[in-house]
């Protein structure tokens, strides 16, 4: 869900520009009287673009508490047709049942972390400004700083390296841990120095701290995770016809979708190292069709006012007939 936001002063609300907008609204084939799920609420860019291009209904869901407040303003301009709930998207099957909602016309999925977000230093998911070492979505659970002051050093190569994909991942553990040593971890800042110590920048121009700030960032929020869940739940809601659409920002998410709709699709195929073996089990009868070969790319106009984007990737597929034949995590059916 990692949107750019446009220049601003100190203090001032960030802009909020949705990636690829007009591809996601067109991929759902919005109809009147539908019912639609934002499952990654935001600042409302998805939600409100729907609401605008049909007389439908949307349910939106975030995790942040910090949506909620946009999410009460945004419903007064949709009265009726907004209905907001607190929570994760991983959940929705459960979250909508409780409002008596069953089975919806189109998701969409926006993953990652926002602009806002990333601009609010007192979150702690940036490496650019100082703030304390946090990352959680939901301001709640262990931080980031519990994650870099706990484990140890084998744990956390793993996390850098698998979320990452951080070759210097056992240089960066062992720097962390020595430095911890010395004083535990409690600000961005102080984190990014010791990361940058040890690992050179890129010839395109990455800060080194870039790949071990979203591992972080991914294992403290579960991100992986709730993806999973998240297009089990989908599968689970969707009406025959019905269309989901997932906006990822960086590989390891696109890989989770494009293993679960191939395998969905009757087309299985090996889960990578990152993807739950769960997602690669094909079902009896496809459940999902795909709705196009290769993933959608923001246009060159969209990336040239919007850097962010560049790396933005759509998958969008169509729910079957087939019934939901297989088991979800944990059991459940």
């Amino acid at each position: 869900m990692s949107k750019p936001p446009r220049s601003a002063p100190p203090g001032a609300e960030i802009e909020h520009i949705p990636v690829l907008l007009t591809e996601v609204i067109s991929a759902l084939a919005l109809k009147a009287e539908g019912v639609y799920v934002d499952g990654t609420f935001g600042a409302g860019g998805y939600t409100g673009a729907i609401l605008d291009a049909a007389s439908c209904t949307v349910w939106a869901i975030d995790r942040d508490p910090e949506a909620l407040a946009r999410g009460d303003v945004m419903k007064e301009r949709y009265p009726g047709r907004l209905n907001f709930v607190h929570g994760r998207f991983g959940d929705m099957a459960e979250l909508l049942a409780a409002h008596n909602v069953g089975a919806v016309d189109g998701i969409a999925l926006d993953l990652g972390v926002s602009s806002m977000q990333i601009e609010d230093r007192a979150r702690g998911f940036s490496f650019l400004r100082d703030g304390p070492l946090d990352m959680r979505m939901e301001k709640s659970g262990r931080s980031a700083a519990d994650v870099v002051n706990t484990l140890s050093e084998k744990e956390l190569a793993n996390i850098i390296f698998t979320y990452g994909e951080e070759r210097h991942a056992r240089r960066v553990a062992r720097a962390i841990v020595s430095a911890r040593a010395e004083r535990p971890f409690s600000r961005t800042l102080r984190l990014a120095d010791v990361i940058r110590a040890e690992v050179r920048r890129s010839h395109d121009g990455i800060d080194p701290a870039t790949r071990t700030f979203q591992a972080l960032r991914i294992y403290v929020n579960d991100e992986l995770g709730e993806l999973e869940r998240g297009l089990h739940g989908a599968e689970r809601i969707l009406k025959p016809g019905g269309v989901l659409a997932v906006v990822s920002f960086h590989s390891l998410e696109d890989r989770v979708v494009k293993t679960f709709l191939k395998a969905r699709s009757g087309a299985a195929i090996r889960p990578s190292r990152h993807t739950p073996a769960s997602l690669g089990a094909a079902p009896s009868a496809a459940t999902f069709t795909p709705l196009s070969r290769r993933p959608i790319t923001p246009s060159e106009r969209e990336t040239a006012g919007n850097p962010r984007a560049r790396s933005a990737r759509m998958r969008i597929a169509e729910r079957t007939t087939a019934p939901l034949l297989t088991s979800l995590p944990g059991g459940r059916a």
